[in-house]
């Protein structure tokens, strides 16, 4: 027998939740499926050490705050992995959404006017549908690494845990956006060698002018930035996130005082051949890239505080502690190397959803969530909006959006 409701929700993580919060409130009939647990992402895929990147003031969703509903009492600290969880977990016991853990949806597709999903559970219909599984979800591991010894332990960052869990020896982290070089730290401090293949991901300074450099950037409307308006489009929209560190507190990550004190860096990995891995001599565009991305953020901070008045005071810029020498390192034997970890991203897989609505790259097509085939939405995508989209904060005005359309076409009940 097949299970019909207005709505159903694929995916309860912090999308799914916000989504059905609107729902609940307005009454409308919806269930989420959720292929294993509420949340379960910020607990069973990130590392032991891991912290939020962005400042616990920009836990928002919708009716739940970090401060007022969490009752959290750090908020420009930055909670660590366990705490998301129970965050997140405390956010559905406040509304009990009608979640079915453990079902995960193997087909999607559109029979006449209305949606069928066939699951782990059994057949569900629905009227309407929100894909709400994010846009992480194959880890990206590059061909050649076929060509790694079989003596070097490999594994992707979603599945690195601590330093401690790795066999002894060197461990090669490839690449550098915020979880690669989160990890190289993670290992530097517990006094792993660490060699780090550097790529073209931008950084961030973690205060400037006696604040975050977050909060600037939200209070100067950056995250409110629309994916139609953003320089450079769709390029644009897919480059690495800055990285930076919650951890203790918060502060930079510095690739270039790692090197200073041990930690081998390289530029692009290019390819393993006769267990050596080969890079391509890019290190010291790539640090000196990332340095400017830092700076001009800090210059766009001044050209607000300026133009605001605000009173705040001034501090130093940046000084590279570093420079790669002039013959970069383009070879690492791999005989000394214990591990890989590769954190060069994810591919979106959407293959269960047998509806005509992607690119030729395999990406939604969707205005704000909003797809070509009616009552069928994207919610929690980066960029599905504005860069906001990918944050807490971000993310509930997107909710509400979908919450506008979908009540729009869905008979509301008492």
């Amino acid at each position: 027998m097949t299970e019909h409701h207005d709505v159903l929700i694929v995916g309860a993580g912090q999308a799914g939740l916000a989504l059905s919060h609107h729902l609940t409130r307005r009454g409308v009939d919806h269930v989420l499926l959720e292929r294993a647990t509420v949340a379960h992402e910020w607990r069973d895929g990130r590392w032991d050490a891991f912290t939020l990147v962005t400042p616990n003031f920009q836990c928002r969703l919708p009716g739940f705050s970090y401060a007022e509903e969490f009752g959290g009492t750090d908020p420009d600290g930055f909670m660590p992995r366990e705490e998301v969880h129970r965050f997140l977990r405390a956010y559905a016991a406040s509304f009990d959404p009608p979640v079915r853990e453990g079902v995960e949806v193997h087909r999607l597709w559109r029979d006449a006017d209305v949606f069928r999903l066939e699951t782990t559970a059994g057949g569900f219909s629905a009227d309407q549908v929100v894909i709400a599984t994010g846009g992480y979800h194959q880890p990206v591991v590059p061909a050649f690494a076929a060509r790694i010894p079989g003596t070097v332990t490999q594994l992707h960052s979603s599945s690195y845990r601590s330093p401690s869990a790795l066999p002894d020896g060197d461990v090669l982290v490839v690449g550098s956006g915020q979880s690669g070089a989160q990890i190289a730290e993670d290992l530097h401090l517990a006094g792993r060698r660490v060699h780090l293949a550097v790529g073209s991901a931008p950084r961030c300074a973690r205060r400037y002018r006696g604040r975050d450099c977050i909060a600037w950037l939200e209070e100067m409307g950056v995250y409110d930035v629309t994916a139609a308006e953003v320089p450079g489009g769709a390029a644009a929209q897919e480059k690495t996130n800055h990285y930076m560190t919650g951890r203790d507190g918060g502060r930079d990550i510095d690739l270039r005082r790692f090197a200073l004190e041990g930690m081998g860096l390289f530029g692009r990995l290019d390819d393993v051949r006769d267990g050596v891995a080969h890079f391509s001599p890019t290190l010291r565009e790539a640090l000196d890239h990332a340095d400017s991305v830092a700076e001009s953020i800090k210059d766009s901070i001044d050209r607000y505080v300026a133009a605001q008045g605000i009173d705040v005071p001034t501090e130093p810029r940046y000084t590279p502690v570093w420079t790669p020498p002039q013959q970069e390192a383009t070879t690492l034997d791999l005989a000394a190397v214990s591990a890989v970890v590769w954190s060069v991203g994810y591919r979106a897989d959407h293959r269960w959803v047998d509806l005509g609505v992607f690119d030729g790259r395999g990406r939604p097509r969707q205005t704000r969530g909003v797809t070509g085939t009616e009552g069928l939405f994207f919610l929690g995508l980066p960029w599905m909006h504005t860069w906001g989209s990918g944050r807490f904060a971000g993310l509930a005005r997107d909710a509400e959006f979908l919450a506008d359309r979908i009540c729009l076409r869905s008979p509301v009940r008492a």
